[in-house]
């Protein structure tokens, strides 16, 4: 019986030594044809009543669901230091402390809807409403997941974004609002 129990024992390590084991091999670099894109919008670009105060940015086309989506509005253009792009949402208030106006957006696959909103819209300073310089930053969720939040970028900063994610800016698409 003690043979019996011995040679079953043996054949049941060699059955379970035949057992393979899957290897995973998880890959460092992101997909080489996943890219970012900076989508400009400088022509017609305005908040004003007949528009209801916002503008819809159209996309060239779909992008990811997952793709991370930031609106940058050209806030001050100096030709020695360089563009100054504010990240939106962007609120201005009074002096004293109330809410004056400001921008927002809500993005989805096909476009980014810009919105301003805040107190007397129409008598705003057309500056904040009127000729507005709009960029949308689209960074692919391989990008964004990949290991690149070990470093957080500091989104405010529109540069630091694009050099973070090695978006090449001189090639950017523009796009006139019709």
């Amino acid at each position: 019986m003690k043979k019996f129990t011995l040679i079953l024992a043996l054949i049941g390590m060699i059955t379970l030594q035949s057992c393979v084991k899957e290897e995973v091999v998880v890959q460092d670099d992101f997909d080489n044809d996943t890219i970012s894109e900076v989508f400009e919008y400088s022509n017609n670009v305005n908040f004003t009543n007949s528009n209801g105060y916002s503008v819809v940015l159209d996309f060239p086309y779909t992008i990811y669901g997952s793709d991370m989506v930031l609106v940058y509005r050209l806030s001050n253009y100096n030709s020695t230091t360089g563009d100054y792009w504010k990240l939106l949402p962007e609120t201005y208030y009074f002096d004293d402390g109330t809410l004056d106006f400001g921008y927002d957006y809500v993005a989805t696959r096909y476009n980014a809807k810009v919105n301003l909103y805040g107190f007397d819209l129409p008598a705003l300073n057309p500056e904040f409403r009127l000729d507005q310089v709009l960029r949308v930053v689209v960074i692919p969720a391989a990008i964004t997941f990949n290991g690149k939040s070990a470093n957080p970028v500091n989104f405010n900063d529109y540069q630091a974004v694009i050099n973070y994610y090695g978006i090449d800016d001189k090639n950017i698409t523009k796009i006139d609002l019709k």
